[in-house]
C-alpha cells in the first residue's frame, strides 16, 4: 500500500516554494494516498475533485509561482467539512435535501486557496454538525484511523480522519460544542479553535450562528499556527467578525477542575494521562484546582438549555416541512427547541451573563485552563446503541467554552491500550489564541510524547468468552455494553460451586462481587462471546474494585468473568443463599 504518513503543513509548503517539489507533484502524491486508503474508508469524503480537476488546480499553482507570486500555502493539500462552501462542489451538511451548489467559496476558503493550498475536497461530518461522535450521516460513519471500531469523534469527523490518515496536511472542521476538539483528541491531532469572530464565519451552514467557528485540524502546532496566520482576519461580510488581536497572556498558573469534579466515565487510562499531561504542565506553571461548576452549568445551557432552540433555527426549514430529511438523532435533538419560548431563551441569556461575569474573574487568578478533551471514547456500535447519553458524556469537558467567548486548542495527551487518542485542551480567554499554541508548544516540549501508532487498515477478529453475574445480565442496566459490542449469548449457566456472591455497597448502578471460596455455591451466570478487540475495551472500562479473572463453570470448563478485590467486600451484603444477582433483584423490588 502507498506509504500514509502524515503530511506536513510547512515541509510541503518549503519543498514547493523551494523549487524542490511541486504542486502537481503533492497532487498525485495525494491521489495515490486517495485511492489506497479509500479501501479502508471511503466515507471520509461527500465529494472530492475529479483526477484532473486536482491536477489542473495545481498546475494552476505551479503557474502562479513561476510568475513570481508568495504563496504560503503552496501545493498543500487540504479538505473541508462539508458545511463550509466551496464553489465547485455542493454543501450538503451531511443532508442531501439540504443540498445546493454555492457561487462563491466560503472567506475562509477563500483566503486558503490565495495562498496556495490544494483543495481535495468535502469531508463527511455529523448531519448539520450536532453530534460530538461522527456516526450521523447518511454517508457513512467515518472511523478512528488508529482503531477502526471507535468513533472519529464529530461533528467534524472527516476532516480528521482525512488528515490522521495521511490524506491531506490539514483540513477544515468546525466547532460549536467541541466539533473542532474532539476529533482531535481520538486521533492523536491538533485541533485548534480560534476565538469566536477571528476567523470569518461567511460560507458556514450554521449550527448555533453566535457560537460557530471555523476551526481547523494539523500534525502539530506549527502547521496551525501558519494556517492561523493566513486566515484570521475581519471579514465585513461576517456579522461576527471583529477586528483581529493577539493579547499576550502569562502561563505561571493554570486552572483545573477539582478533583472531585473530574468524569473520565470509568476510563482509567484517561484519568492517568490526565495526570501525566498535569505533571507536565507543572514543570513550567503552578497548577490550580478551580470549581468546574459555574463552566458545566454554563454547557448546559447548550443542550439542556435555550440555546437548543439556536439550533432549531437553523433547520426550522427542514423540521416543518420535510422532518424525515434529518438524521433520527439530529432530529430528536433540535427538535424540543421549537417548544422553548422568548422568556426561557431571555431567562437564558441572562443566567449566561452571570456565569461569563464568573469565568471572566477566573482570568484574575489563572492564566489558562487545562482541561481532559474527553473523559473516554466509544465504538462506533456505543454510539449507535446509546447515542444521546454517550454523545454528551464526550462534551463534558468542551460545551461550555464558546459560550463563555473562549479560545482553545486540542493537543494529543497519551495513547490508549487500544490506539486511540486521549488528549487535553488549554483554554484562555477571547484572542488569547497565540498565546495558546505558545503553551502547548511549552506543554509538549515538556510531554515528549510518542509518535502516533500505525494505523488500522484491517479488521481483526478472535472471540473470547465471558461470564457475567449482576448488572450486565439480560435486561439489567449494563448490558448494553454487551449489545453495542455485538456480544453473542452462548448459555445461562451456574459456576462450580465455589464462589460467594456479595452485593456491594454505594454501587451505581448495584452491582455484585463474585469471590472464590471453598465453602461457596453455585452462582447463576449467562455466558457471552465477543471478539478480542471488544474484549479488551470491555476489560477497560470495568471500574474498581472488579476485575476481569477467571471463572470456572458448573461443567468444570474456564471463562473470562468479573471478580473482585477484596476491598469489595467492605459494606457488602452476603447474598449467596439467593443463587443469583436476579433473586437479589427481585428481593429489592
Amino acid at each position: 500500500m502507498t506509504m500514509l504518513d502524515r503530511r506536513s503543513v510547512i515541509a510541503i509548503a518549503e519543498a514547493v516554494r523551494s523549487g524542490r517539489s511541486t504542486a502537481l507533484a503533492q497532487a498525485e502524491e495525494t491521489l495515490a494516498r486517495l485511492a489506497a486508503y479509500d479501501a479502508v474508508q471511503p466515507q471520509i469524503w461527500i465529494s472530492r475533485a475529479s483526477d484532473e480537476a486536482l491536477r489542473e488546480a495545481a498546475r494552476a499553482i505551479d503557474a502562479r509561482l513561476a510568475a513570481g507570486e508568495d504563496l504560503p500555502l503552496a501545493g498543500v493539500p487540504f479538505a473541508v467539512k462539508d458545511n463550509i462552501d466551496v464553489a465547485g462542489f455542493a454543501t450538503t451538511a451531511a443532508c442531501p435535501a439540504f443540498a445546493y451548489r454555492p457561487e462563491t467559496s466560503a472567506t475562509t476558503v477563500e483566503r486558503l486557496l490565495a495562498a496556495g493550498a490544494l483543495c481535495v475536497g468535502k469531508t463527511n461530518l455529523d448531519q448539520f454538525a450536532t453530534g460530538l461522535n461522527g456516526t450521523r450521516s447518511p454517508y457513512g460513519a467515518p472511523r478512528n484511523a488508529y482503531n477502526l471500531a471507535y468513533v472519529s469523534g464529530g461533528s467534524s469527523s472527516g476532516s480528521a480522519s482525512a488528515v490522521a490518515a495521511g490524506l491531506v496536511a490539514f483540513a477544515l472542521g468546525t466547532d460549536t460544542a467541541g466539533s473542532g476538539r474532539v476529533p482531535a483528541a481520538f486521533q492523536h491531532l491538533i485541533g485548534f479553535k480560534p476565538s469566536k469572530g477571528r476567523w470569518s464565519n461567511s460560507g458556514l451552514v450554521p449550527a448555533c450562528r453566535t457560537l460557530d467557528c471555523i476551526s481547523v485540524f494539523t500534525g502539530d502546532t506549527a502547521d496551525a499556527a501558519l494556517i492561523d496566520s493566513v486566515v484570521a482576519g475581519f471579514d465585513a461580510g461576517d456579522a461576527w467578525s471583529k477586528p483581529l488581536a493577539d493579547r499576550p497572556r502569562a502561563r505561571k498558573r493554570i486552572g483545573v477542575p477539582r478533583r472531585d469534579q473530574r468524569a473520565f466515565m470509568g476510563d482509567v487510562d484517561s484519568e492517568l494521562f490526565y495526570d501525566r499531561a498535569l505533571e507536565a504542565f507543572g514543570a513550567f506553571a503552578e497548577i490550580v484546582e478551580i470549581d468546574y461548576a459555574p463552566l458545566q452549568e454554563a454547557a448546559q445551557l447548550l443542550y439542556g438549555g435555550p440555546w437548543v432552540a439556536e439550533r432549531t433555527a437553523a433547520l426550522e426549514a427542514l423540521l416543518r416541512d420535510d422532518p424525515g430529511a434529518l438524521d433520527p438523532t439530529v432530529r430528536e435533538v433540535v427538535a424540543p427547541g421549537l417548544e422553548i419560548g422568548a422568556v426561557e431563551l431571555f431567562n437564558g441569556i441572562y443566567r449566561l451573563a452571570e456565569l461569563k461575569r464568573h469565568a471572566d474573574l477566573l482570568w484574575q487568578d489563572i492564566d489558562l485552563m487545562v482541561f481532559p478533551t474527553t473523559g473516554t471514547t466509544y465504538r462506533v456500535a456505543e454510539l449507535k446503541a446509546s447515542p444521546i447519553a454517550l454523545n454528551s458524556a464526550l462534551g463534558f469537558y468542551t460545551n461550555f467554552v464558546n459560550l463563555l467567548d473562549m479560545a482553545a486548542i486540542a493537543v494529543p495527551a497519551g495513547t490508549r491500550g487500544n490506539a486511540t487518542g486521549f488528549g487535553v485542551t488549554l483554554i484562555g480567554p477571547a484572542d488569547s489564541d497565540r498565546a495558546l499554541i505558545a503553551a502547548a508548544d511549552a506543554y509538549l516540549a515538556q510531554a515528549q510524547l510518542p509518535p502516533p501508532p500505525p494505523l488500522d487498515l484491517e479488521g481483526r477478529m478472535q472471540t473470547v468468552k465471558l461470564a457475567v453475574v449482576g448488572a450486565h445480565l439480560k435486561d439489567m442496566p449494563l448490558h448494553w455494553q454487551l449489545t453495542s459490542r455485538e456480544a453473542k449469548f452462548v448459555e445461562a449457566t451456574q459456576t462450580a460451586p465455589t464462589y460467594r456472591l456479595y452485593a456491594m455497597a454505594d454501587s451505581v448502578p448495584p452491582k455484585p462481587a463474585l469471590v472464590h471460596s471453598a465453602d461457596g455455591a453455585a452462582i447463576l451466570v449467562e455466558v457471552y462471546e465477543l471478539g478480542v478487540a471488544e474484549f479488551g475495551s470491555f476489560v477497560v472500562e470495568v471500574p474498581p474494585p472488579l476485575a476481569i479473572g477467571t471463572v470456572t463453570l458448573a461443567d468444570g470448563t474456564s471463562v473470562k468473568g468479573f471478580v473482585a478485590e477484596p476491598r469489595a467486600l467492605t459494606g457488602a451484603e452476603d447474598i449467596t443463599h439467593l443463587g443469583g444477582w436476579r433473586a437479589y433483584i427481585a428481593q429489592k423490588a
